[in-house]
């Protein structure tokens, strides 16, 4: 049995079915809210399920061009509240929501999770000199203190004397003290800009 689900406005009808063109398809109607905002559903907003009568059919129905109404005024006043709901719940929708900052202290490593891009800023993060290397494992010591944003990439650090695991990522801003020792284990290609103190 072919079907299909429409979304319209019927305003003014008491119908609980509309039999639409030639094929003699059946609408059956049944109200529902689409969306929960003030005066978006000053007529009745039907959700409707078409069925054809021969289980072999592949028809498909479409809304009428113009639909009976009281008040075209009014219908016309509840379309465009509808238009402006949607594109506010589109935009509320496709706007990323930010993630929280958080500080974590490790064996003498500081990481600073999702800082805001108004710190990344203020330190002139994106003109610093870039660095990266392939998955690898490698030994290595700070002769300064060093100050790296972390593009893309996925590292364990085993600082030397500590039986601490540091791990580290992309959208990490992580500060090594200088004299440290330790050895990175990079398990996700790492692209980073820098500094050096």
């Amino acid at each position: 049995m072919a079907s299909a689900w429409l979304s319209t406005n019927i305003a003014a009808t008491g119908a609980s079915s509309i039999t639409y063109g030639m094929s003699g398809m059946v609408v059956r109607v049944a109200p529902v809210d689409p969306i929960n905002v003030k005066n978006v559903n000053r007529h009745n907003h039907y959700r409707c399920c078409s069925t054809a009568a021969s289980s072999t059919s592949t028809a498909s129905i479409y809304p009428p061009t113009k639909l009976s109404s009281s008040s075209s005024r009014g219908r016309k006043r509840c379309y465009a509240n509808r238009r402006r709901a949607e594109a506010v719940i589109r935009a509320e929708a496709e706007t990323p929501i930010p993630m929280a900052t958080s500080v974590i202290e490790k064996s003498g490593i500081k990481i600073i999770k999702n800082p805001p891009e108004s710190r990344l800023s203020d330190l002139g993060v994106r003109t610093w000199p870039k660095w990266g290397c392939p998955p690898s494992k490698f030994p290595w010591t700070y002769s300064s203190k060093e100050t790296c944003y972390l593009l893309k990439g996925k590292v364990k650090v085993y600082p030397d004397g500590s039986e601490e695991v540091v791990e580290i990522g992309a959208g990490d801003l992580v500060e090594f003290p200088k004299g440290m020792s330790c050895t990175w284990d990079v398990s996700e290609a790492v692209d980073k800009h820098y500094s050096f103190d």
